[in-house]
């Protein structure tokens, strides 16, 4: 009884939880929901991680409304997940947002059980994407004996290698025949809060190795 007394308590803090955010965002501004049922218009596409400690509208201290987020296990771009496609394609289509962030984060899960030889099921087949980036880079890798260190560079070359693969879709590279589109990487640290941008700007396709770039004539 005690363990199902605790776990309907935990359930109901969070409707109480809604009720008092209710409360607060129309005691600022009455017309607040109002406004936001209107539809949205959001200048930022965010590709996170779907820990739960990394939310792109608290550590941005942005408002619902103002970032279209996609999150997935390391925040991975991977050219078969139609749910992520979906989700981008609308962003740029629909929503035409300005910037698209991939915002890894150091202590990854994902990332640090990719860097061992662990069989963790089903998720063996999100992680070996993330093998591959170490693959690539494992020269640079093997060369860091720290193993937090390791993690650390591997969570930031993963960032790295998923903007290069949204910069390889059809989708930006045919929305950026029409207007500009920044992509940027960034690594969050939940030991301290602070985003570290990793100063990696993707916003046209001359930015990529030439054999990814699309024929524009059939975009």
């Amino acid at each position: 009884m005690t363990e199902l007394l605790h776990m309907e308590q935990s359930y109901n803090r969070l409707l109480k939880g809604n009720e008092k955010f209710v409360r607060e965002r129309l005691a600022l501004d009455p017309d607040f929901f109002a406004k936001l049922a209107k539809g949205q218009h959001p200048e930022f596409l965010w590709v996170g991680c779907s820990d739960s400690r990394v939310p792109a509208n608290e550590i941005t201290d942005t408002l619902p409304g103002e970032i279209f987020v996609h999150r997935n296990i390391a925040n991975m771009v991977v050219h078969t997940d139609l749910n992520f496609l979906s989700v981008l394609q609308y962003a740029v289509e629909v929503l035409h947002v300005k910037h698209i962030i991939v915002c890894g984060h150091y202590g990854c899960g994902g990332v640090l059980a990719a860097m061992t030889n662990n069989n963790n099921g089903m998720v063996n087949k999100w992680l070996r994407n993330i093998k591959e980036v170490y693959q690539k880079h494992e020269n640079e890798l093997n060369a860091i004996s720290d193993i937090n260190l390791r993690g650390r560079r591997l969570v930031e070359l993963n960032v790295t290698e998923q903007v290069q693969n949204l910069g390889k879709t059809s989708i930006v590279q045919r929305e950026w025949k029409r207007r500009n589109i920044q992509i940027h990487g960034w690594v969050y640290d939940i030991a301290d809060g602070i985003i570290n941008d990793l100063d990696i700007k993707i916003q046209s396709a001359e930015d990529l190795n030439p054999i990814f770039r699309f024929d524009e004539n059939q975009l």
